[in-house]
């Protein structure tokens, strides 16, 4: 599998003279390279496609005069946000909750223009799991020229033709100049506050009902999930929902290049340990993983010259003994 490299985000005339930004880039796709790229790792696959997702999220950064003026913030009817924002979009293998691909820059852009990016790492082979705001025709008319296939919820604001009804209840249809197949579903979530029912609309390029039934690719939509569990680690567990540091745009590139590299670590310790064992990574715990890390470089273990570092090794051991709860 071909990994993306995450060039640095354009932020307009800023310069990068002495960023660390393209290295941390460089470092990010390579470690994304291995078996938490999930070529191999159980649950990875579906019908023999790759299983990755795309979607976005927020990270805050300081609220300094030039990070105003760069960035802006967020509002709506209410107020403004605390704090200015830059959007972050991936594309997450929803096996190992790797990151495959990233992109980062102003909010203004929108997800669809910076997931466009994304599009250098998207092959045939490969599923694309997105949601509604992805659903536009030109977005998936360029993840379909990539010769990926996609599954996506499409908006209520999107009334494709009917040309042909399936056996299935699905039918065939046209979004653009793309080809797709449209299965219409009920879906209830069930909660300690209750039970939500709703209505959904998937479009998917795997076009034979026979070969790929409607209940299979509703059931397999659910793996969407996994790259907002991505998102968790990195907000939640690992910065505790605190604010970026950095203060000028190259140090902000230069912070999520260091996050997210120290993410994609962690996900290879815990892909190469539940591999091992023959497991599914989904049952292992990223917070014990994230603290045995601590604890190791905390201890300076395997400091001393001349030593093996069995970072790895004690993370598979934490990971193994302790299963991740159910949310």
């Amino acid at each position: 599998m071909r990994c993306g490299r995450s060039s640095p985000p354009r932020w307009g005339p800023c310069r990068y003279p002495r960023s660390l930004a393209p290295r941390c880039g460089t470092l990010v796709a390579d470690s994304g390279c291995g078996p938490a790229s999930a070529v191999c790792t159980a649950g990875a696959r579906w019908a023999g496609l790759l299983v990755v997702a795309i979607d976005g999220t927020y990270l805050d950064v300081p609220d300094d005069p030039g990070t105003r003026a760069r960035l802006g913030k967020g509002s709506n009817q209410y107020a403004a946000s605390g704090y200015p924002q830059i959007l972050l979009v991936a594309l997450v293998a929803c096996g190992t909750r790797a990151v495959i691909d990233v992109v980062f820059g102003s909010r203004t852009r929108g997800e669809t223009t910076h997931g466009k990016r994304l599009m250098r790492s998207l092959h045939p082979g490969m599923i694309a799991l997105l949601d509604r705001g992805f659903s536009s025709n030109t977005f998936l008319e360029a993840v379909a020229g990539t010769g990926a296939v996609f599954l996506a919820r499409l908006s209520a604001a999107l009334k494709p033709p009917v040309l042909r009804r399936l056996e299935d209840g699905s039918l065939l249809s046209r979004i653009g100049s793309v080809e797709v197949r449209i299965i219409e579903c009920e879906i209830t979530i069930a909660t300690s506050a209750g039970r939500t029912t709703g209505v959904y609309r998937l479009a998917t390029t795997l076009l034979d009902h026979h070969r790929y039934p409607a209940f299979e690719l509703v059931k397999l939509y659910h793996e969407r999930w996994e790259v907002e569990s991505a998102y968790f680690a990195i907000k939640k567990s690992m910065l505790g929902r605190r604010v970026l540091r950095a203060r000028t745009m190259a140090g902000i590139a230069q912070e999520v290049y260091a996050l997210l590299t120290a993410y994609q670590l962690i996900r290879v310790a815990i892909a190469d340990a539940t591999d091992t064992a023959g497991a599914d990574s989904d049952g292992a715990s990223f917070s014990v993983a994230l603290q045995t890390a601590r604890d190791q470089v905390i201890h300076a273990a395997g400091a001393i010259a001349d030593t093996v570092v069995d970072l790895v090794g004690a993370i598979g051991r934490a990971v193994r003994a302790r299963s991740r709860r159910l949310r």
